[in-house]
């Protein structure tokens, strides 16, 4: 009997001392909104002549430098009213990286390092950042002067898809579905509804799919580059490249290059209630997105921002969210909580046998 109390004892001593594991088992209770694909070919992003820009430092002078200064200008973050920008990589040059890496929630160095070469060389939408005066609250962003559409609550506001700018490849009923879906991941959260109106000129909000220079000053400029714009209240325009491999379903589109197109629906429709860009890489208020990505369920900072200009919808629970997103996130079993179970279980086998 005493041998075996000293082994047990012994086993018991050593479960006890012995070091935590480093990593624990993460289990995860929704998969992440990604379809996926073998490989993308980043050559065939407009932006992927930026990857020969990888590890350039400051001082240095490189051909096509200025091309990727116009970008930052583009999106907000080098501010200089002389636009005719030179190939050197100068002080300007490295504050407006700073800035972007902040605002992209990248590690921030001032440097063209991989994961900042990598991130301006996804696609993203055409509005600017960080346009003057932004109104920016915790990650979320609102426009200048916080603009948003007024009237009674519950608005309503009408939709309509242009009867001319659209896409030949696309069932238009199947458009339709996919923006009425876009729409109501807000109304969701919103005391806001969104109806379909048949008269295209009298809607508020005019969505459209357009070639390159539009007539609106803001030009698309071809395969995985600018995704889509869409203005503050109250223009309610709404408009998305039409040279884009648009995807209903990434299941069914194999192309490599194919974009989601609730995805893209759902963030333009962000701006269209006066939202800018946020800063939380899930956020569907993120410039950016990958092809063959969904990212269609708004997030925690998407709500509160949108939340902060019309209310909350009063059928809409915070908590169900924080949840959702808590579980997204996982949980992890400590080792040393393990650890005390199999010792326990042992001390209970030992008395059971005796």
């Amino acid at each position: 009997m005493f041998p075996f109390f000293s082994y047990v004892s012994f086993l018991l001593l050593f479960l006890l001392l012995l070091p935590s594991v480093p990593e624990a088992r993460t289990i995860r209770a929704i998969a992440p909104e990604v379809a996926t694909v073998t490989r993308v070919d980043v050559d065939n992003y407009t932006w992927s002549g930026f990857q020969r820009f990888l590890d350039v430092q400051k001082g240095s002078k490189v051909d096509g430098m200025s091309k990727l200064k116009e970008y930052l200008h583009r999106f907000g973050y080098l501010q200089l009213n002389d636009t005719n920008f030179t190939d050197i990589f100068d002080t300007h040059f490295e504050s407006a990286l700073t800035r972007y890496q902040s605002k992209l929630g990248l590690p921030v160095s001032g440097k063209l390092d991989s994961s900042t070469v990598s991130q301006i060389m996804v696609p993203r939408c055409g509005v600017s950042d960080t346009p003057s005066k932004l109104h920016v609250r915790k990650n979320y962003a609102f426009f200048p002067g916080q603009p948003r559409w007024t009237g009674l609550t519950p608005m309503t506001l009408t939709y309509a898809l242009s009867p001319t700018d659209s896409l030949s490849y696309l069932d238009r009923t199947d458009i339709r579905n996919v923006l009425q879906r876009a729409f109501s991941h807000w109304a969701t959260v919103i005391p806001l509804s969104f109806t379909e109106s048949k008269a295209y000129r009298m809607a508020d909000i005019k969505v459209g799919f357009y070639n390159g220079d539009h007539g609106d000053g803001e030009p698309f400029d071809g395969v995985l580059g600018v995704l889509g714009h869409a203005f503050s209240p109250q223009s309610g325009r709404f408009h998305l490249d039409a040279a884009e491999t648009w995807a209903i379903d990434l299941g069914s589109e194999k192309s490599r290059d194919a974009v989601d197109l609730e995805s893209v629906m759902t963030h333009e429709i962000g701006h269209v209630l006066g939202l800018a860009h946020s800063s939380v890489q899930e956020a569907v208020m993120y410039p950016s997105l990958s092809p063959r990505t969904k990212k269609v369920n708004l997030r925690y900072d998407d709500v509160k921002g949108v939340q902060a200009l019309y209310g909350s919808n009063p059928n809409f629970k915070m908590n169900s969210l924080l949840v959702s997103e808590t579980s997204n996130q996982g949980f992890v079993l400590s080792p040393i909580s393990n650890k005390w179970v199999t010792a326990i279980l042992l001390i209970l086998c030992l008395f059971r046998y005796y």
